[in-house]
């Protein structure tokens, strides 16, 4: 994480109310374009839902006392760069005419999602235009199809793009990774829905929680976590997932405009822990209207400034959820032999999935079939997900 430049530059905030009711065909198109009004998931995610009203947990106190009391709110995110790299984590918007490309899994492939993805070879890594040794997450929406594509630890060599980690989530669901799953991030949450974005802040107001990290998490995790990256067992420690809401007394009156549509947020919406990493650092996107002296106004926010929402489930690893990953029916090509390039149809029956990919060429799907073009034999692989866990199936098409 870093440390936020300070320059002054140039700034303009609406003061009309911003109706969220986008959809994902009306997002814009390109490295950090607007998403029109368009949130990821449904009303009803844990991202999405409105806790001005939660119940604040018995252990509040504790753990932002583990947190330390007098440590200050850090707006990771800005104009401009900090030592050769843009502050913050970009994002890009594609038609669905992107090229699906596949991507080599290298550090958790066991709980990442195959491609195909549509990423382009000049997708934007985080710490462009010198990624470093970061995190370097790559976020990818795609807009013809609804999906989100995340990878971490991302890098293109040699033609192919390397990942250390991935994810695909399904904006329009409220989706879930398996219970221990890591995803793109350690919290095994979408980094994306997350971010605090110039759009929604100018347009006067943002409808979602924002992602923060910690140095020191806790061995559990809350909802809408599903996993947890820390051996530490104090139950005052913070677990991930854990959401902190700014206090409705705390005065937002002195702030900036754009300032306090962000607090605001805070207040309603609240952050949600997603990684170890700088203390109270709430992530966004670079881009080059926010106001780096205006931003640093927001460290005068302390953690006590903070109540901690109920935090219930709670998951260690002596109570985890288990249950019965999906059945995959069947899974079936036809006609299974076929000169090249010629149409096949890849048809499935699938219970208790959340989400499926197929494998090459396909990517994720909704519905029970899809048509393919194979040049050469090819074995197609079903991946069906849910809560508890994942079941593959495969057909092999043999071209003649």
């Amino acid at each position: 994480m870093r440390a936020l430049v300070l320059a002054v530059l140039p700034l303009c905030v609406s003061s009309a109310a911003f109706a969220q009711a986008g959809t994902c065909a009306g997002m814009s198109f390109g490295p950090l374009a607007p998403l029109n009004g368009f949130i990821p998931f449904l009303p009803t995610s844990l991202w999405n839902t409105n806790i001005a009203d939660a119940p604040v947990d018995p252990n509040s106190a504790n753990y932002i006392n583990y947190i330390g009391a007098n440590t200050t709110l850090h707006p990771d995110f800005g104009a401009g760069l900090y030592d050769g790299q843009h502050m913050g984590i970009p994002y890009q918007i594609e038609a669905g005419t992107q090229p699906l490309v596949p991507v080599k899994l290298t550090a958790y492939p066991s709980q990442s999602d195959p491609g195909p993805m549509p990423i382009p070879a000049d997708a934007l890594i985080e710490g462009y235009p010198r990624p470093g040794d970061g995190d370097r997450h790559v976020l990818v929406l795609d807009q013809g199809s609804c999906w989100l594509f995340e990878l971490f630890d991302a890098r293109y060599e040699d033609g192919e793009w390397l990942a250390g980690s991935s994810a695909i989530w399904d904006m329009t669901i409220n989706e879930q990774r398996p219970y221990t799953w890591t995803s793109a991030d350690a919290a095994g949450l979408p980094i994306f829905p997350g971010l605090v974005r110039w759009d929604e802040v100018a347009a006067g107001v943002v409808n979602h929680a924002f992602r923060f990290t910690l140095p020191t998490t806790q061995e559990a995790f809350t909802p809408p976590a599903s996993h947890w990256a820390s051996s530490v067992t104090d139950a005052n420690a913070p677990p991930m997932g854990m959401r902190m809401r700014l206090k409705a007394s705390f005065d937002i009156s002195g702030f900036s405009p754009t300032n306090q549509v962000i607090l605001t947020a805070l207040q309603q919406y609240g952050i949600i822990l997603a990684d170890n990493g700088s203390a109270i650092y709430i992530t966004g996107m670079p881009d080059s209207n926010w106001n780096n002296n205006d931003l640093h106004a927001l460290t005068a926010v302390t953690a006590a400034d903070f109540d901690v929402i109920q935090v219930d489930p709670l998951y260690t690893p002596a109570n985890v959820p288990t249950g019965p990953a999906p059945t995959v029916v069947s899974f079936q090509a036809s006609p299974t032999t076929v000169s090249a390039g010629q149409p096949v149809t890849l048809t499935w029956n699938v219970t208790d999935a959340i989400y499926s990919i197929v494998t090459p060429q396909v990517g994720p799907v909704r519905g029970t079939s899809v048509v393919v073009n194979p040049t050469a034999t090819t074995t197609y692989r079903l991946y069906s997900t849910n809560e508890y866990g994942r079941k593959i199936a495969n057909v092999t098409v043999t071209v003649q």
